[in-house]
């Protein structure tokens, strides 16, 4: 099932659906949730992490309050076109996945933290092409690592949570590469500018309450 967007809302069926499922909107750890692994002391001011989990909306809805996360923008990643737009990625016929591009602060937020708080509360690690409601290619777990210091910690991580089976399920999340192509402005802080929205009630204010609770130190 595809989230269906009609102008300013979505479907009402979608919304429908979204609001009477009981299934919670993130996998709920079942053991040990290990801490990132040591990175070394950063110098730099700015550096970039591309993750995709689900719907965009959600994502970037948590990582805009992350501290030490300056922007976030919602896009797709990943694909197999040279361009890239909303209409023909619901098509799930060019392999691009909903994803977020974070601008974040590196002395004040870890590459490491960020991939702890993507795979604790931002979405279901363990579901494969798809995040609740959503089902497809595009809404697929996916981390676009964008250098090989991201990579490895990337890499060890997901080794990392398995070996602590963390989760019920292995890590159905993918390391890939790709070029990051920014969604069209009607979707970016969409959960933001859209608190009530009945998709984002349903299926993304949860996880922002995770945040808080789980990372306090780094909620804004």
């Amino acid at each position: 099932m595809n989230r269906v967007w009609l102008g300013a809302a979505a479907s009402v069926g979608i919304a429908a659906l979204a609001l009477t499922l009981g299934a919670p909107s993130t996998a709920a750890p079942t053991g040990p949730f290990p801490d990132p692994p040591a990175q070394a002391p950063a110098t730099a001011s700015s550096e970039i992490a591309v993750f995709a989990g689900g719907c965009f909306w959600g994502m970037e809805g948590v990582f805009e309050h992350v501290r030490g996360v300056k922007t976030v923008t919602a896009g797709y990643t990943g694909g197999t076109q040279a361009t890239a737009d909303y209409q023909t990625v619901s098509t799930e016929t060019t392999n691009h996945a909903e994803s977020i591009r974070i601008q974040y602060d590196p002395r004040v937020v870890s590459y490491g933290r960020l991939l702890e708080i993507y795979f604790a509360v931002a979405h279901d690690p363990t579901q494969v092409n798809g995040q609740y409601p959503d089902e497809g290619r595009s809404y697929r777990s996916a981390v676009f690592p964008q250098n090989p210091a991201q990579r490895t910690l990337t890499e060890r991580y997901i080794a990392t949570l398995n070996k602590a089976h963390t989760f019920k399920a292995p890590i159905a999340t993918k390391i890939e590469t790709g070029r990051f192509f920014p969604a069209e402005e009607y979707h970016q802080q969409f959960m933001r500018r859209n608190p009530n929205h009945p998709y984002i009630r349903r299926w993304d204010v949860e996880r922002v309450a995770h945040l808080r609770e789980r990372f306090p130190q780094f909620y804004q």
